[in-house]
């Protein structure tokens, strides 16, 4: 044991639930979840990531991380005409297609298939909104906005991972300051609230299919990548069914689906943890340990959320997706025959069309697979 090992795990426990967690909040207002929903919807997701990394870390013997779908939580925020039970619904229908996935390894290779530059045009449509709001805001509250701003890029230089962070903190801090905010809640024990399940086709194949194209390909397959790029060979299989169970299990509750992490998962990963790579699967229980700790008081977090200006969330939720979006738009840009596809993709998740009650996400998936298989049909016919 090193003191490397519990402090990788709290910098990777922090770094995923306060860079992303006004994320969730901005996806709970678009459902018109209440308040206790919401925190339900927080402390049940952090108690999946804490049973999932303690359980697989310990059986696999290597430090697998798990992580709420952070674009996940972007689709369902930029998503309208959904309730709180239709969300639930689309939950379980992508805990159900996880676990099958993991089951089924032909699946797992068959969402691999899926164009990257597709997918990740699809991504980039999804989180561009947020990160526009984001600037938008300097113009709505300069005196708040304009000096977070300056701190995230100036921080960012040093320590991207924990820019958002400090906008976070700061922002709280500042907005105290201004007189922004009337009083700070006070601590409160989280409490679960179970909210039935709607199912319907709109729902499966308007939020629940696109929620687990974006989950697949850019979490699960991006955290697998994470491991193998460390020098493990996780098992692809049983990590992702074992996430889509745990999924299944806190959905009713309100839980965003979970996932293999990437960017948590590369803080604890590195030979910066530990020397030897058999040992750094210590900072699994360190890291489910926090999260416990964030679940006991995510009621607490979401009321203070509850209390600060609209701005400032906006402005955490954007900056927080700054970094998934340059990753979206250089993946979708690097083959250069796929780059119209991807534009495409990318033009019409970002637009509001919704058609036959299905959102954006689906038709710039389909736009695009359509266009890149059109452009394939050409290039056989013509043998170019």
């Amino acid at each position: 044991m090193r003191p490397s090992i519990p402090a990788s795990a709290l910098v990777a426990a922090i770094v995923g639930f306060g860079g992303t967690l006004a994320l969730i909040i901005a996806a709970a207002e678009a459902l018109g979840a209440s308040r206790a929903e919401t925190a339900s919807w927080v402390t049940a997701m952090c108690l999946a990531l804490a049973v999932e990394t303690a359980y697989l870390s310990w059986r696999y013997r290597m430090p697998v991380v798990t992580a709420w779908s952070t674009p996940g939580a972007a689709l369902i925020a930029a998503s309208a005409g959904y309730t709180m039970a239709d969300a639930v619904g689309a939950f379980v229908l992508v805990a159900l297609m996880l676990i099958v996935t993991g089951l089924v390894r032909p699946l797992t290779r068959l969402v691999s298939r899926i164009p990257a530059s597709v997918a990740s045009g699809m991504l980039a449509g999804i989180v561009v909104t947020f990160v526009v709001g984001a600037a938008e805001t300097l113009t709505r509250d300069a005196s708040l906005v304009g000096p977070l701003m300056a701190a995230f890029f100036l921080v960012r230089l040093a320590s991207p991972a924990m820019a958002v962070l400090v906008v976070l903190v700061g922002g709280v801090a500042l907005a105290v300051g201004l007189g922004r905010v009337e009083t700070l809640p006070g601590p409160a024990l989280s409490t679960l609230t179970v909210t039935w399940p709607a199912f319907s086709l709109a729902g499966a194949i308007g939020l629940a299919l696109p929620l687990y194209l974006v989950t697949m390909a850019s979490q699960n397959l991006s955290g697998l990548a994470v491991l193998r790029a460390a020098g493990y060979q996780p098992p692809a299989g049983p990590l992702i069914a074992t996430t889509g169970l745990v999924s299944l299990l806190t959905a009713p509750f309100n839980a965003l689906t979970t996932n293999l992490a990437a960017i948590s998962a590369a803080i604890c990963t590195g030979p910066d943890v530990h020397p030897d790579p058999g040992r750094r699967w210590l900072t699994g229980p360190f890291y489910a340990l926090f999260y416990l700790i964030f679940a006991a008081f995510g009621a607490s977090l979401v009321a203070l959320f509850a209390v600060l200006p609209p701005s400032l969330i906006v402005l955490v939720a954007g900056l927080g997706l700054l970094t998934p979006l340059a990753g979206a738009l250089t993946s979708a840009m690097h083959v250069a025959d796929e780059r119209i596809a991807a534009t495409v993709a990318f033009a019409v998740t970002a637009s509001d069309l919704a058609l036959a009650g299905i959102g954006s996400a689906f038709w710039g998936l389909a736009a695009g697979l359509v266009v890149i298989g059109l452009d394939r049909v050409r290039k056989t016919a013509t043998g170019s």
